[in-house]
């Protein structure tokens, strides 16, 4: 039985190339993080410091207590509410980031693959802020959202995940698939001024 190629959420709409403002460098460029493993994880009661010191033994990091990011070599968890995270992995792709987590976190938290319900998108360039603050109503300033600062929000009406890794002028966003279409119109829209350029 073949196995079936999954598609990018946007797939049809992100395709490489520079688009509005074509004068000058690009305000902001425009990558999807493909082949990320996405999983939430969720403690379950009373198995806090039990859990926490499960993720320390296994991924050699704490679980972050408030919405920041804490990276480790090959996962990193985003705070997303009280006992909530989302786990984020470039090396376990897909469902394998989900099977490891339920694997080594068994009994101590609930884990629930998300690596094809939702995409990430990678926002970065000069103007990436002008450009999120037309659907974001958080501050973005580098002094109150400082790297591995997170936010849970909405852009233009979308929930969406914010975060930043390090990169004063980048940040991801991960957002439900079933709006990634609404989503590229509300960057079009909200970049194009600026002129933006979609990587391959």
């Amino acid at each position: 039985m073949s196995k079936l190629a999954s598609l990018s959420a946007f797939h049809g709409l992100a395709t490489p190339g520079r688009y509005g403002k074509a004068d000058g460098d690009a305000g902001v460029t425009v990558a999807e993080r493909t082949d990320l493993g996405l999983a939430s994880v969720e403690t379950r009661k009373g198995q806090d410091e039990a859990l926490n010191a499960a993720v320390r033994e296994a991924y050699g990091l704490d679980l972050p207590e408030a919405s920041i990011v804490t990276q480790g070599k090959d996962i990193s968890f985003i705070g997303t509410g009280p006992g909530q995270w989302l786990a984020v992995s470039a090396m376990l792709h897909n469902e394998a980031l989900a099977e490891d987590l339920a694997d080594k976190l068994k009994g101590l938290a609930s884990v629930s693959d998300q690596s094809s319900g939702r995409a990430v998108v990678r926002l970065s360039g000069p103007r990436v802020r002008d450009v999120l603050a037309k659907g974001l109503a958080i501050d973005l300033d580098p002094r109150v959202f400082p790297a591995g600062g997170a936010a849970t929000s909405t852009l233009s009406h979308m929930g969406v995940l914010v975060w930043r890794e390090g990169d004063e002028q980048a940040y991801d966003i991960a957002l439900f698939r079933s709006v990634a279409a609404s989503f590229w119109r509300w960057l079009d829209g909200s970049a194009a001024e600026y002129g933006y350029e979609v990587a391959s």
